[in-house]
């Protein structure tokens, strides 16, 4: 009786466990349920602007370029002849034209050496002279038997060497008047001083940069192209740009492009002419975007593809509910001034939630404030 009792309270006791266990599990599926169902029926309004439409557009594709800005016409102004340097007046901001004296170098030794070159080739040409008459002389007296004709010869070779030693003088002099001359100053080009590299009353040596002067009516952006980049460069295209400190946009054309590309970084420089503004300047850093062409297909705007999962994906709005959709991605590009995709994956005039609303649940019930998204 014992060993019965045992059995049936055990067993007793085993289906109440089991009872309970039963209990609880479809207690925990009908909570899932309702939670399950509660999440089907979230629901989020969105605004116009929260929703894009699937179009095929024509995007720009632009290159972001950046560089100096430079004169193309500098110039700076050397000392060709040692001296002390005199009449230096013009200060950085100065307008001066070509041709224009800026300063000079102390011409006294220089004065002094044409004076002697120049009495040197006038002692040569008075021996010319003599040797000449000479010469006349003996060819008279050849004519007449009185002398030999070895004797002929002889005055003949001192004429000309007296005619050497004369033109020898003679470029001497000519040297000395060029060294007179380099002591003068002169502004290569015309422009604006921009720089002023010595005082005067300095001794200067040669080659000693005194002054720089820059063009500024012709300006152009020096830009640095890695190589996949320069591929898309052509001559003529166009950019707009913007200095440093300024939203002012620049138009700028391709007008030059390096035939090499560096030896370290093998980036390719491009020059871009500017169009004349007042208030552009040489050394000044300009960035921008160079137009490179364009490309028709289906387009989104780049905030609208989200890619916090493996494949890039859109949220559709289908049949008022939040589905997701693999995209592959293609071309960027502008459209305005809104970065845009070339998408595949999705059906021209979807309706695609933009990336400012977040991630949304697949199923999620959408309501909108307006019909036509743009």
């Amino acid at each position: 009786m014992k060993w019965t009792l045992a059995a049936l309270v055990a067993a007793l006791l085993v289906a109440g466990t089991l009872r309970t266990l039963s209990a609880r599990r479809a207690a925990q599926a009908a909570l899932e349920a309702q939670q399950a169902a509660q999440k089907s029926q979230v629901s989020v309004v969105l605004a116009a602007s929260d929703l894009v439409q699937v179009k095929t557009l024509e995007l720009q594709q632009n290159v972001l370029i950046s560089g100096p800005v430079k004169a193309v016409n500098t110039a700076v102004v050397k000392a060709r002849m040692p001296g002390e340097l005199r009449d230096l007046t013009v200060r950085e901001g100065d307008t001066v034209r070509a041709g224009q004296v800026l300063a000079r170098i102390d011409p006294t030794e220089s004065e002094a050496r044409l004076r002697q070159a120049r009495q040197q080739a006038a002692a040569a040409r008075a021996q010319v002279a003599i040797a000449q008459r000479s010469f006349d002389n003996n060819q008279a007296l050849v004519a007449q038997g009185f002398i030999s004709s070895t004797a002929l010869a002889s005055s003949q070779a001192s004429l000309a060497a007296a005619q050497a030693t004369y033109q020898a003088a003679q470029s001497g002099a000519d040297l000395a008047a060029k060294a007179l001359d380099d002591t003068v100053l002169r502004a290569p080009i015309a422009g604006q001083i921009s720089q002023r590299l010595a005082q005067p009353g300095e001794r200067v040596p040669v080659d000693a940069r005194i002054l720089e002067i820059v063009d500024n009516r012709q300006l152009e952006l020096e830009a640095s192209l890695n190589a996949a980049d320069s591929l898309q460069a052509k001559l003529g295209q166009g950019a707009q740009l913007t200095l440093d400190g300024s939203t002012r946009v620049i138009q700028a054309k391709v007008v030059r492009i390096n035939p090499s590309a560096s030896v370290g970084s093998r980036a390719v420089l491009i020059y871009l002419a500017l169009k004349p503004d007042a208030n552009l300047r040489h050394g000044l850093f300009a960035q921008g975007k160079l137009n490179v062409g364009s490309v028709t297909s289906l387009a989104l705007p780049l905030s609208a593809v989200r890619t916090d999962k493996p494949q890039a994906y859109v949220q559709l709005v289908s049949q008022n509910q939040v589905q997701h959709a693999n995209v592959t991605l293609g071309a960027r590009g502008h459209l305005a001034d809104l970065a845009m995709v070339a998408v595949t994956g999705v059906a021209e005039g979807s309706v695609v939630i933009d990336g400012a609303v977040g991630s949304l649940r697949v199923g999620t019930l959408v309501t909108t404030t307006a019909q036509s998204p743009p």
